[in-house]
């Protein structure tokens, strides 16, 4: 019986092996879709295999990024793709509503992280981690980043000016080609592999926009200076020196062309960082003028020079060692650039200083060969790193910004890959530490914290294992023994060390430890660290030494001597100390290790980090050849095991990445409860009023859980779909956990509900609008009516007062002229007519003619009156008038004509002529049109005057 039942959980286990073959090869049997997945969560199912074939099959069509959950995987194209880094992707991407719809690019990362800055929920610092190995992309990455910030939060709209903006802008990318020449150098991997660790703090003031950034370095590998393995090179910066300076230059730093130096190995290779111009402009740019720049390469002439100096072996180990035959030019030549004294830079590299005793009595030692050459490459790495630290000191106090002007910043941690060489000495160990520090916060940020998160908040959760590397760091830092440990314990004992005693002390001290390993083939003293991204074996010879950094005192005091303005800043003179008053015990301290030094500096680092949110690209190298669409799967295969990438996989694709407290949810969506009716009471009700466990609640939290259940219950109103256990949103005890999709559906649904209540604000303010409209019209049509008629009737009584005026003053015209007249003929009642002609007296006229010559004899002296008048109704003249009113009718009636009293003789007034001119006074009156009558008869004789002028010939009655 039990044979049968361990046959059929045989049977079921071969069962569901086949199925998950048969699921593998339907998977990858379909190599048209596998291009197109964007994000490794959907790969189905979840392998390194899988995984494999899908970045594989993106690579080969140009696409280079791809989404790994909270993970960004960037493939290096090992070729210049401009289309993908130009200005207006940038745009686009910082634009778009929700960036992370489009496809998967560093930009969306770095959106994120900026909109996640200025979140109204919880806004902290951000930061970005790129890892990788050599040669991956991390230091084109980075670079790439700093460039989107740029644009994206350093525009003109600040606040400062533009100018300031764009000021601020260019040194920040300017920071990166001088960091690059004297921070990087050519290796086997990477013809552009960082060889210092460095993390950028890009501050934002509240506006969010980038007002300065600071620099903080790790680790420099000084030691490059002065030794390169084959086929690799020395810093960047000494090929530019050598192949970019002009004549007049090379005259002055001692550079002839085809000269030849020790320690600038593979001088034929042209690579594209050997742009001497582009370094010198971005050093302009932050603030290093040319005598400053000149200066700083004529140091680094003068180092390439002390590299051709070599020694010969001495007979005599009480004289010091004699120079080679060709190395006293180059000695002169170095001293010459380094303004320092021959024959004292010689003695101090030739001759040790030996401070014995209580009395600290000196004794000089001639050195060995080795020890010269070890005294000369010391003396070259301590000049090359106090230089490189300068230049740091000046970017940050170029770039760097108030600390009352920024608030927030954004940090980008480019540090050195995983590196595994044939040789690998202290430098490899302290990369790779630093390698297995950000993999172990990774891993406990992420996936550790992740799932013990899940556990405490009482989600259901099936647990995935990860590769955790703490077994690795105990070996490596561990307490109370380590290899570091161990190394600084070498350090501090005054003993010569020897490699296979180091050796022997590791293997036996750590011998317990499941990272260390033994390489019994090896014919050197060596160990082996089983890292996270697979073993590397150390060679021990030589650890000891470069963990002590030894710099002799005099070759300090010996650079503080020089003449050189540069020299003088990097090393300035220090006071003596008093060591005759200190006891014997205190009289020196304990000198810093490389490795504590580069300890210390990495927590410091990590601490930063922790303090931030974190954002994770892994950068996959394709190949180690740097071939453009060139795919090798052993390669990328054992990066993506060393990375722990298909645990990330799986715990992204079934976690939730999106974690918010119950007080923050219920702050940004309360507003959801608006897309549905009134929760009706009954089982949910009950629900609210108890926790998850059935436990009851305080009122605080139960008034929460009820807004919280009524969130959820409006879910299906948002996703048009029924709510199951099985949908991307959990609600734990104190924090609700969501998917990216389930988040950006709540963002929609509170952006939909924003909408409706911006537009019944807009309906409101509209109608609220369009009613004050309509009340100040209707005033002002009022106000318009009343001042109409106001005007009305004001004009109305100024005509009226007018009419009264001139009726009353031509009323008082007409009475005064007829006083005149009546005076004219007062005296003329008096006195006898004319005798009337015989003609007349024997023919008397008719009646009618007859009143009308009297009627005339009567008014005439009235026109008199007029014709003397300036201007009269129409222009009278003055001479027709008076000859008409003189002229008397005679004769027939009907051929009677009147003819003016010049041309006949007799009396030809009732008055006696006046002798001379006579001038008649009238005075005009002050009135407009005072002297026309209004409305006159067309019909109606009017006045004498104007019978006169009707006609100037005789007129014929």
């Amino acid at each position: 019986m039990l044979q049968q039942v361990d046959d059929q959980g045989s049977g079921s286990d071969d069962q569901s092996r086949a199925s998950f073959r048969e699921d593998l090869q339907e998977f990858l049997g379909r190599e048209a879709p596998l291009h197109q997945l964007d994000d490794l969560t959907k790969v189905n199912p979840v392998t390194l295999e899988t995984v494999l074939r899908c970045l594989q099959a993106r690579y080969m069509v140009d696409t280079f990024y791809t989404n790994a959950g909270c993970t960004l995987v960037a493939l290096n194209p090992f070729k210049p793709v401009r289309q993908l880094y130009t200005p207006e992707l940038m745009r686009e991407y910082h634009t778009a509503p929700q960036p992370q719809r489009l496809k998967p690019h560093i930009f969306t990362l770095a959106e994120q992280t900026y909109r996640n800055v200025k979140s109204l929920i919880e806004p902290v610092n951000q930061s970005i981690v790129v890892s990788g190995e050599s040669g991956a992309g991390k230091t084109w990455t980075s670079r790439c980043l700093m460039k989107f910030y740029a644009v994206v939060a350093a525009a003109p709209t600040s606040w400062e000016s533009p100018r300031i903006a764009e000021r601020i802008e260019q040194r920040i990318l300017n920071s990166n080609p001088v960091m690059e020449a004297f921070g990087n150098a050519c290796t086997l991997r990477n013809n552009n592999s960082s060889r210092f660790g460095k993390f950028i703090q890009l501050q934002l003031n509240r506006a969010q926009q980038m007002t300065g950034a600071e620099v903080q370095t790790y680790l420099l590998e000084k030691t490059r200076v002065a030794c390169q393995a084959s086929s690799e090179r020395n810093f960047h910066i000494f090929y530019q020196i050598c192949k970019g300076a002009s004549e007049d230059e090379r005259l002055q730093w001692h550079l002839p062309k085809g000269a030849t130096f020790s320690w600038l190995p593979n001088p034929e290779r042209t690579l594209e960082e050997d742009c001497f111009e582009v370094t010198r402009e971005a050093m302009l740019h932050l603030g290093i003028d040319t005598l400053t720049q000149n200066n700083i390469f004529k140091v680094l002439a003068g180092l390439l020079h002390l590299g051709n100096v070599h020694f010969a072996d001495s007979e005599d180990e009480a004289q010091p060692c004699q120079l080679m035959h060709d190395a006293k030019c180059s000695l002169r030549t170095s001293a010459s650039l380094l303004r320092l004294r021959e024959d004292m830079l010689l003695e101090t590299v030739q001759i040790r200083t030996i401070r014995a005793g209580r009395q600290q009595q000196v004794f000089q030692k001639p050195c060995s060969r080795a020890e010269c050459d070890t005294r000369r490459d010391c003396l070259a790495k301590v000049v090359y790193a106090r230089l490189f630290d300068w230049l740091v000191s000046v970017i940050n106090s170029s770039i760097c910004a108030d600390p009352d002007s920024w608030t927030a910043f954004i940090g980008l941690l480019d540090v050195y890959g995983f590196e595994s060489f044939p040789d690998n000495s202290l430098e490899q160990l302290c990369i790779n530490y630093a390698n297995e520090k950000l993999q172990q916060h990774f891993v406990v940020h992420y996936l550790r914290a992740q799932q013990e998160e899940y556990t405490l908040e009482g989600l259901e959760w099936s647990f995935v294992n990860y590769q955790d590397n703490q077994t690795c760091l105990d070996l490596i830092e561990g307490s109370p023994i380590s290899v570091c440990s161990l190394l600084n314990e070498e350090c501090r004992l005054n003993r010569p060390s020897s490699a296979a005693q180091l050796q022997t002390r590791i293997e036996s001290a750590l011998a317990t430890s499941p990272c260390l390993g033994h390489n019994k083939l090896s014919q050197e003293p060596s160990f082996i660290v089983v890292h996270y991204a697979g073993p590397v074996r150390y060679l021990t010879a030589g650890l000891v030494e470069k963990n002590k950094d030894p710099v002799p005192p005099e070759l300090i005091e010996l650079l503080q001597q020089s003449q050189d303005p540069l020299l003088t800043v990097l090393f300035p003179p220090q006071p003596k100390e008093k060591t005759q008053e200190e006891p014997s015990g205190q009289s020196r301290a304990p000198a810093l290790t490389v490795v504590s030094k580069f300890k210390a500096s990495l927590e410091q680092l990590l601490l930063v980090l922790h303090s931030t949110t974190p954002h994770y690209i892994r950068c996959i190298k394709p190949n180690s050849q740097g071939q453009p669409q060139t795919f090798l799967q052993e390669e990328v295969l054992s990066q993506l095991e060393a990375c722990g990438l298909v645990e990330t996989i799986h715990i992204s694709a079934a976690g939730f990445p999106i974690r918010v407290s119950h007080q923050n949810f219920v702050e940004r969506y309360s507003l959801l409860r608006r897309l549905r009716s009134h929760t009706p009471s009954g089982r949910h009700s009950l629900c609210a009023a108890r926790g998850r466990a059935g436990q009851l609640l305080c009122p605080e939290e139960a008034t929460l859980q009820t807004v919280l259940q009524d969130l959820l219950h409006a879910l299906p109103a948002l996703t048009r779909r029924a709510v199951t256990p099985a949908d991307p949103l959990h609600c734990g005890k104190t924090k609700v956990f969501m998917t990216e999709s389930m988040l950006e559906l709540l963002e929609d649904g509170r952006a939909r509900v924003l909408e409706q209540c911006a537009r019944c604000i807009q309906c409101g303010w509209r109608r609220h609008q369009h009613r004050k409209r309509e009340r100040q019209r209707r005033a002002a049509v009022l106000i318009q009516a009343a001042i109409r008629s106001w005007l009305t009737r004001r004009h109305i009584q100024r005509l009226h007062t007018a009419a009264t005026v001139i009726k009353r003053a031509w009323q008082k015209w007409r009475v005064r002229m007829a006083c005149l007249a009546s005076e004219e003929l007062d005296g003329m009642e008096e006195k006898p007519m004319f005798p009337v002609p015989s003609s007349l007296s024997s023919s008397p006229l008719p009646p009618a003619q007859a009143r009308l010559q009297g009627a005339i004899i009567r008014l005439w002296p009235l026109g008199l009156v007029l014709a003397n008048a300036a201007v009269g109704v129409r222009g009278f003249q003055r001479k027709l008038v008076v000859c008409a009113c003189l002229q008397l009718p005679l004769g027939k009636p009907s051929n009677y004509s009147v003819t003016t009293a010049q041309d006949q003789t007799g009396i030809m007034s009732i008055r006696a002529l006046p002798q001379g001119s006579i001038k008649f006074h009238c005075r005009k009156s002050p009135l407009r049109y005072a002297d026309i009558c209004p409305k006159p008869s067309p019909y109606s004789v009017t006045g004498f005057n104007q019978i006169l002028l009707e006609s100037h010939r005789p007129v014929h009655v």
